[in-house]
């Protein structure tokens, strides 16, 4: 399966911050914003990987990732001459997709929460069977966003969501559950996504290319309920609230969120070499000592 992270547009509701470098390179707490949706893809053992952004932000997002082996992953990167849509990643990156399932993560999203890779897991796994994979949160104003309607279904011992409908930003919601910027679709999605004609307001919009897999009855849902955090750090009040969010986790828990070199060390992907290598870069920050902490075998994951 490869990874997409969508990481493009101008980031004019977080302006003046944005006029000189990416949303996704500004801080969230103790770490670039990109950190957490990588660190997303990375949980769901994707380990190829491309990067959407613009022409402008590229070299620096390249500057701080690299090619992606100290994570223990290959990053590729793509430039978006105009932003068009989020369905437009997947034409992008349709010869770095090639004919696998793809996962795409947008690059202001930040997810968390105990079991988030089960979850992950369970949508890969679908996903490898030929089902496409939405993720739902419950919000108090969904008419702010995509909207899914589902019914759920028991064997007695596991539930699991069928998805009726989707919509973009209802007048009339069906339900209270958004649609988050996180999704798994099976091989052929690229050729699904050149179907996709412009909305009203010009976009080639990610809602349809759900609504054609539901159409196919390949579209199933995956909750993030009670015990899960998801946040869209695209705004100055949303940002905020995500810097708060993770530094009350790290303060109180004493566990450090979407660090991609300790991910990468628990999964057999990088060695001690190579994670000591990583803490001496950043020195004696305070993500520095995290990662020595991990390899001295004082942070339990």
């Amino acid at each position: 399966m490869k990874g997409i992270v969508l990481a493009g547009g101008a980031g004019t509701r977080l302006y003046p911050l944005t006029m000189v470098t990416s949303k996704q390179l500004l801080p969230v707490y103790n770490k670039p914003m990109i950190y957490y949706p990588l660190s997303t893809l990375m949980l769901a053992r994707i380990r190829d990987i491309l990067i959407i952004s613009t022409k402008e932000d590229t070299p620096n997002i390249i500057k701080l990732l690299g090619d992606g082996s100290q994570f223990g992953i290959k990053l590729s990167y793509k430039v978006q001459e105009r932003p068009e849509g989020l369905a437009q990643a997947f034409t992008l990156g349709k010869d770095f997709i090639g004919d696998d399932s793809c996962a795409m993560v947008l690059g202001d999203n930040i997810f968390y929460g105990n079991g988030l890779g089960r979850k992950l897991a369970a949508a890969a796994k679908t996903t490898e069977e030929g089902m496409a994979s939405i993720f739902g949160y419950y919000v108090e104003d969904p008419e702010r966003f995509g909207i899914m309607e589902f019914n759920r279904k028991s064997d007695g011992f596991e539930e699991s969501y069928e998805v009726v409908s989707v919509e973009e930003k209802p007048k009339n919601p069906k339900s209270n559950y958004a649609i988050v910027g996180l999704y798994f679709y099976p091989k052929g999605v690229s050729e699904m996504a050149a179907q996709v004609k412009p909305s009203a307001r010009g976009e080639l919009e990610i809602t349809t290319l759900n609504d054609m897999y539901l159409k196919q009855g390949r579209l199933q849902a995956q909750l993030l309920g009670r015990g899960f955090t998801w946040m869209d750090a695209g705004t100055v009040d949303s940002l905020r609230r995500a810097t708060n969010f993770v530094c009350m986790i790290e303060q109180y828990q004493g566990m450090t969120i979407s660090a991609p070199e300790e991910i990468a060390f628990r999964l057999g992907w990088i060695d001690a070499d190579q994670l000591e290598e990583s803490a001496i870069k950043y020195g004696k920050s305070p993500y520095g000592e995290h990662l020595r902490a991990v390899l001295e075998g004082k942070v339990i994951s």
